[in-house]
């Protein structure tokens, strides 16, 4: 079962580009498919020699995908922003999901692995990428429930920060969305529950002057080309600010409601604060 979209009651802004706005598409985008696809190639060659030496641990590769994110997000020229420490423990990072740039600001900060719906994979173009840096595919079926928690076992005990969009679909940014608890039950079988943790990120997004606060948005249907074609042709670009909390030790919390609302809390909090600061 799939979770569902989340609509606005307002459509989306109309993609209005003009001379400048094209010029600007190619400017950037130019020079961005060079970094993203010219990354891409360069850690699937290393990846070769990576996979037989390590297995599923990955030493070297997502110093790849870092760079290729904090980059990708200078050619954008979206400024960017971060606060908190960064959790050494081992465990997951949970985060509110506005748009696909999410993923180039959180890879920018912090070396992690993105846990997706399945859907993703099939996706020209972000599905390719989303493979080859690691992602890990879920299908939101109960029979396969099992399977997936051992899946994040073997990731988690290799050390990888697996990350996660708990509201289960992308928003306008301007809201954060009720956690599903679904996913946090993983953490509590017996070969997680003692040693793992869990950091709340808020992920924030500053509109450019001039434009909408919800320019940034991604949601319910809206295609990605045009989403792609409006980023790269803005006149002038907003910030993201990333708020790293404090993690959270799994075995604190009676059950997985409790640490989803724990989680979900702190991103929220944070999430309305910066936006009233504006």
């Amino acid at each position: 079962m799939n979770d569902p979209l989340w609509n606005s009651d307002d459509a989306p802004d109309p993609l209005e580009l003009g001379v400048l706005g094209w010029a600007l598409v190619i400017l950037r985008g130019v020079p961005l498919a060079i970094l993203v696809f010219g990354g891409l190639l360069v850690l699937l060659s290393i990846r070769l020699i990576e996979y037989p030496l390590f297995g599923v641990r990955r030493p070297i590769t997502p110093f790849i995908a870092q760079f290729v994110c904090r980059n990708a997000l200078r050619l954008l020229g979206v400024g960017f922003r971060s606060t908190g420490e960064l959790m050494q423990q081992r465990g997951a990072v949970v985060a509110n999901h506005t748009s696909w740039l999410d993923i180039f600001a959180l890879n920018a900060r912090k070396r992690v692995y993105f846990v997706s719906k399945a859907e993703v994979a099939k996706w020209p173009g972000i599905g390719w990428l989303a493979r080859a840096t690691g992602t890990v595919f879920i299908e939101r079926d109960r029979k396969k429930a099992r399977e997936q928690t051992l899946i994040f076992e073997e990731r988690l005990k290799a050390g990888h920060k697996l990350l996660f969009f708990p509201e289960g679909t992308s928003t306008d940014g301007l809201r954060i969305l009720p956690f599903k608890t679904t996913l946090f039950a993983a953490f509590y079988s017996e070969e997680l529950r003692d040693f793992m943790y869990v950091q709340p990120v808020s992920v924030i997004f500053h509109a450019p002057a001039g434009q909408p606060d919800r320019f940034y948005g991604w949601w319910g249907d809206m295609d990605f080309a045009p989403h792609l074609l409006k980023t790269l042709g803005a006149r002038r670009q907003g910030t993201v600010e990333l708020i790293y909390h404090t993690p959270a030790k799994v075995s604190d919390f009676a059950d997985r409601k409790a640490l989803a609302a724990h989680c979900e809390a702190a991103v929220r909090h944070a999430h309305a604060l910066t936006r009233l600061e504006k």
